[in-house]
């Protein structure tokens, strides 16, 4: 994850990246105060009795109107994705979900599906209905030209049925993990490029992503190779708020200017979910071409290596690769790259050890000095071992859940241990970065 700072320049990653975030919750920001519960319906009257005797049960009418609302999404038709919404709701309900309709049709979907999920939940009162259900809803679907396999998010719904007939009576507030996507927060402007999609609000951010797009995946692949998606989804969010709706509340949104995220990730079967990377608002606004393009490149190496990065595996160099390959074409000379370090070796001499994965949960310049001290030591291999080396590399350390396991990858590719490298990184700083 790349954070910015308050004169808008790229300065060092935040935590992980897409390892922290992806594997948790996706956190709906603002949820409005749980509103009370609604006490178990008053015996029916005799005639509502009969009638709700003939109807199929709750779960099976919800299941097929959730099949009604995606099918209308899939077949662009407005009326039948109106006629599921509640015609007594609130106005503004019904206005908003018209709007959540237009808004998705913007979005190239090869793929959209709802289906319940789980029990019935808890409640409020809704005024005049005959019966209510609320419930976890799953969304599964695709983005052409970022998804070869479908994704899958949380959502939380309440139904209401009047008479025969169940409509979706509110979708915000039900569950407190739904996930919002940016169709959520108006209008998306659009870009497909050979080698992926933009999905943002703000044409100007949408197009300037878009332009770098494909340059970025190319450059991370010669680097990477050609074993992944080499396809991407990039997210340009118009707010902070919608930008913590798509990365999660553990991410300090305000102090970032990018983050690779995925929805599901399994090393194992090296299947990925739902990659994407998601730019923050201020990034079109204050970062130049070239800051934009390390953002890129850095993030879309994340997504390159999620399906064979462990969590827990050495931050130095999870997160230094990525810096390397963002900074790799950038033209900028080390000494810029990273200026604190060269401070810090001009004033106090090298690094003691390798930044620790404690050092990327500080803030500030502590935590630019254990990106620019990642990049640096990973440069630094690049030149010892050549980039083949060094990407497989990464492939080990990575993979490694144990300090030991690390620390062997590292000596088997380089013959050094952690205290050689430090050493010989350390010798080589003040002519790299003088």
């Amino acid at each position: 994850m790349r954070a910015v700072s308050s004169t808008g320049k790229a300065r060092g990653w935040w935590v992980l990246a897409a390892a922290a975030a992806v594997l948790g919750g996706f956190g709906l920001v603002g949820l409005p105060s749980p509103a009370p519960v609604e006490p178990p319906p008053a015996p029916a009257p005799a005639e509502h009795a009969g009638l709700a005797a003939r109807l199929p049960a709750p779960e099976a009418a919800v299941g097929e109107l959730l099949a009604r609302r995606a099918e209308a999404v899939r077949d662009d038709d407005e009326a039948a994705f109106a006629a599921t919404v509640d015609p007594q709701a609130p106005l503004e309900f019904q206005q908003r979900q018209l709007q959540l309709f237009r808004n998705l049709r913007t979005v190239p979907l090869t793929q959209f599906a709802l289906r319940l999920d789980g029990a019935p939940l808890p409640h409020a009162p809704v005024p005049a209905a005959d019966e209510v259900l609320a419930s976890r809803v799953v969304l599964r679907y695709a983005m052409a030209g970022a998804d070869s396999v479908p994704t899958q998010r949380p959502l939380g719904y309440q139904f209401v049925r009047r008479g025969a007939s169940w409509y979706l009576a509110e979708d915000t507030g039900v569950v407190p993990d739904a996930w919002r996507g940016p169709w959520h927060f108006g209008p998306c402007e659009v870009r497909r490029t050979d080698r992926g999609i933009v999905v943002g609000h703000d044409t100007t951010a949408v197009e300037q992503a878009a332009a770098q797009l494909d340059s970025a995946v190319a450059d991370v692949t010669e680097v990477w190779g050609s074993g992944w998606a080499k396809r991407v989804g990039v997210l340009v969010p118009a707010t902070p708020e919608e930008m913590r709706a798509l990365v999660g509340p553990e991410f300090a949104v305000n102090g970032i200017a990018g983050v690779a995220i995925a929805d599901l990730v399994d090393t194992r079967t090296r299947r990925v979910e739902g990659a994407r990377v998601v730019l923050s608002p201020r990034s079109a606004d204050q970062l130049s071409d070239v800051a934009l393009g390390v953002v890129l490149r850095h993030e879309i190496t994340h997504v390159a290596a999620r399906a064979v990065t462990a969590d827990g595996a050495p931050m130095w160099m999870l997160e230094g690769f990525p810096d390397y390959v963002g900074y790799r074409k950038s033209g900028l000379e080390p000494r810029d790259i990273a200026p604190d370090l060269a401070r810090s070796v001009r004033e106090v001499g090298p690094p003691l050890r390798l930044p620790t994965n404690t050092e990327f949960h500080q803030a500030g310049r502590r935590l630019d000095l254990a990106y620019q001290q990642s990049w640096s030591v990973v440069h630094y291999l690049a030149q010892r071992i050549g980039e083949e080396r060094l990407t497989e590399l990464y492939r080990r350390i990575a993979a490694s859940t144990t300090p030991d396991q690390a620390e062997t990858a590292l000596h088997e590719a380089t013959g050094l241990t952690s205290p050689q490298l430090l050493q010989a990184w350390g010798q080589a700083l003040p002519h790299t970065l003088g």
